[in-house]
């Protein structure tokens, strides 16, 4: 068989090669191996030598992952739910410039949060971008449908579970957030006063 076709088969192949992960199932990372996900979400994660871990960031359907995008080592890409995600070869990658743009402009909001002085503010910021990125519009306000636990959020925004349950006590006092079931709901308007 002539190589270049043997290639080009073999490309294809790579290009729907979809594989399915359970929810706090690691995605395995390559070197040149970058995933699109079809189906779930997915958090980027390193950890420090004492074995602290930092959140990288939050990926869902459509967006592109994988260790070619990250120069940190180490590096883990965890199924925060069911993942359906397919392998897209490097050379297919052009067609994909509009999600890595996203990729980037994701890092860059997520960055801005996070370094925001007032523990408070950086809270509401990041549920506001959670609900942008996974949410869903309800009668009464935003639904985030990614279930994150009081200690994830507190991973991801440097501070404390404690400082995070207060703060969210303090919203819903506020009338700017309903809890529904394990799902979080922003209410009304994405101001931050309270």
């Amino acid at each position: 068989m002539n190589k270049a076709i043997a290639q080009t088969q073999a490309s294809s192949l790579i290009s729907v090669q979809q594989s399915l992960f359970e929810r706090h199932e690691i995605i395995p990372v390559q070197k040149n191996v970058f995933w699109r996900i079809e189906q779930g979400t997915v958090r980027a994660v390193t950890w420090d030598e004492n074995g602290t871990s930092a959140t990288l960031g939050y990926w869902g359907v459509g967006d592109i992952i994988g260790y070619p995008l990250s120069k940190i080592d180490p590096y883990h890409l965890e199924c925060l739910s069911y993942v359906e995600a397919v392998v897209i070869p490097t050379e297919e990658l052009a067609q994909n410039i509009d999600i890595l743009l996203s990729h980037i402009q994701q890092l860059e909001e997520l960055t801005s949060i996070v370094s925001c002085n007032r523990a408070s503010l950086r809270i509401w910021q990041f549920l506001v971008w959670l609900s942008n990125k996974f949410g869903c519009e309800l009668e009464q306000g935003r639904q985030i449908e990614l279930v994150i636990t009081h200690q994830e959020l507190a991973d991801v925004l440097n501070t404390t579970r404690v400082t995070v349950t207060r703060v969210l006590r303090e919203l819903e006092e506020a009338g700017k957030l309903r809890r529904h079931k394990r799902k979080l709901i922003l209410m009304g308007s994405n101001n931050f006063e309270f």
